[in-house]
């Protein structure tokens, strides 16, 4: 399979704190890849290098054979490669469907002029916008929610919303910054299928998460951060009796996922 994300030597230094220290990982087009670790291990730093919301201290990220580092977040989502936040982040005033369609920015071609003289091919643009935020919101589930404002949905639907808002942005490689945070069992199992859905629309799906049930069941690999540095990385059945990891951070977490 083809690389779709290399990290080499990805390395993050807050005023000397080294948050993060020569990590390396490549995620394979068409995988489902999880980084674990306990809290302040560097999982949401790794992905902050990745998307630009912060220059690495060193190492490179390169996305699809292209060097990233250096590449503000919105030219990275335009090549194709978009996040969902661990903290919610909706327009919570507006409906479930113009959410969706904020996603789709980035794809948008009708410039201002076009949009503020209303031309023909901002209103055809628009209209197809619409649709494909329908359509999305079918894939996750959400389809009769249409109307509803953001705040006003459950909390495992707001996670549905952001991962459909993810989608409207075509992504070739989405990164999901602890989707099941907060989700009940039934929903979690519903996001389980959601996250294999989106595999077989040809994602690659790069994904941080501390629900143990959720890695081990869906992973194809799994890599694990302690410090900010990789202690373990391989199937999810290896690293669930890796020594390392089990006294890092799995525990009697590493049993419980196999029942």
């Amino acid at each position: 399979m083809a690389e779709a994300l290399v990290l080499k030597g990805l390395t993050m230094r807050f005023q000397g704190l080294h948050a993060l220290e020569d990590f390396d990982l490549a995620v394979h087009e068409g995988e489902i890849v999880s980084l674990i670790g306990p809290n302040g291990a560097g999982k949401t730093t790794v992905f902050n290098c990745v998307t630009g919301h912060y220059p690495p201290t060193g190492g490179e990220v390169v996305f699809m054979g292209r060097r990233l580092n250096g590449l503000p977040p919105h030219r990275i989502t335009k090549l194709g490669l978009v996040r969902t936040f661990q903290n919610i982040r909706l327009f919570g005033s507006m409906s479930v469907l113009e959410n969706v369609m904020v996603g789709r920015h980035c794809r948008s071609r009708a410039g201002a002029f076009s949009a503020m003289f209303a031309l023909p091919s901002a209103a055809l643009e628009e209209r197809a916008i619409r649709e494909k935020a329908r359509a999305l919101l079918a894939f996750v589930g959400l389809q009769d929610r249409e109307r509803a404002r953001a705040m006003d949905m459950p909390y495992g639907g707001q996670r549905r919303l952001e991962i459909a808002r993810a989608l409207a942005a075509e992504p070739r490689l989405l990164c999901l910054d602890e989707p099941a945070a907060g989700m009940n069992p039934s929903e979690t199992g519903g996001l389980m299928e959601l996250i294999s859905k989106v595999r077989g629309l040809g994602v690659t799906v790069f994904l941080i998460e501390h629900h143990m049930r959720l890695v081990m069941g869906i992973s194809d690999r799994v890599a694990v951060l302690d410090h900010g540095v990789k202690i373990a990385e391989g199937p999810p059945a290896q690293i669930q009796h890796n020594a390392k990891v089990i006294e890092a951070y799995l525990g009697q977490e590493a049993a419980s996922a196999e029942d």
